[in-house]
């Protein structure tokens, strides 16, 4: 069955979506079957991956209202290995139509169920909230991985959602795994955020992924060509980083990655000696 990882924080622009699509796209490429599934009402994911879903209206607003099978709402991607579920501006009206559902928080894991077999990662971009979307995506999860960027707002908020999180856990969702959290956006040149970054080190401890993702200015350009990083400029640092967060992500689950370290991922023996040095 697959690993189902949400990709979740309450807190806004922190970086949730760029992080689920280059994740997803970085499982792809080294060859793992994963589904990227779109739920946030913003619909981020479909647009920034290029998909096109007017001739197939089928998404995760159809399969949680019960008007389509979660099989049908599957599209394939340009990434090979890559699946997407995508989402319309609809599933905003998602969460008063479940609340007369019967066992409402696990209307998506239930869905999930029919599909587990077919993927080695789930991956689900998660809407900026603690509402029942949420809870739906950390019930049918088996990890959560939290993108923090580091700014005091983001991190002030960071305590409030995790200890949301534990209470799932320990009442709906006991095998999730908080997987941990990724430092995102981050510019070394500013006092505050060095500071934040030792706020969320100490907080998570060895659970924070080694692996930063800095701020870049062609990872913010990506999107509005519905392009993954690693196809809008693969040499760039943003995509170098999402590269290694990749890595350890899978090492994080015993997976020998010496193998995929030589993946055409990397572009240039320059970009990656660039990017170690920190340029």
């Amino acid at each position: 069955m697959a690993e189902i990882v949400a990709i979740a924080n309450q807190k806004g622009g922190v970086g949730k979506t760029t992080t689920a699509i280059n994740l997803a796209v970085a499982l792809a490429a080294f060859d793992y079957e994963t589904l990227l599934i779109d739920f946030d009402p913003q619909s981020n994911s479909t647009s920034g991956l290029g998909v096109d879903i007017t001739k197939n209206n089928k998404n995760i607003y159809d399969v949680l209202c019960g008007r389509a099978p979660v099989e049908s709402a599957i599209h394939q991607t340009s990434v090979d290995w890559l699946d997407i579920i995508p989402t319309s501006h609809n599933l905003a009206g998602a969460e008063i139509e479940l609340v007369s559902e019967f066992s409402r928080e696990t209307v998506l894991k239930r869905s999930l169920d029919k599909i587990g077999g077919m993927y080695k990662f789930i991956i689900i971009d998660c809407p900026p909230s603690l509402g029942l979307l949420t809870v739906n995506a950390l019930n049918a999860s088996n990890s959560v991985l939290t993108p923090v960027q580091c700014e005091y707002y983001a991190m002030e908020g960071l305590a409030y959602f995790m200890n949301t999180v534990e209470k799932i856990k320990q009442a709906l969702n006991p095998g999730l795994n908080i997987d941990g959290g990724v430092v995102t956006m981050f510019d070394s040149r500013i006092n505050l955020a060095n500071q934040v970054k030792e706020e969320i080190s100490r907080y998570y401890g060895e659970r924070l992924y080694k692996t930063v993702i800095p701020r870049n200015v062609r990872l913010a350009e990506a999107p509005s060509y519905g392009q993954p990083i690693f196809v809008y400029d693969p040499s760039s640092r943003g995509a170098l980083a999402y590269k290694e967060l990749a890595l350890e992500f899978l090492s994080r689950r015993g997976v020998d990655v010496s193998s995929h370290r030589k993946s055409d991922l990397y572009v240039t023996e320059e970009a990656e000696l660039e990017y170690d040095l920190g340029g």
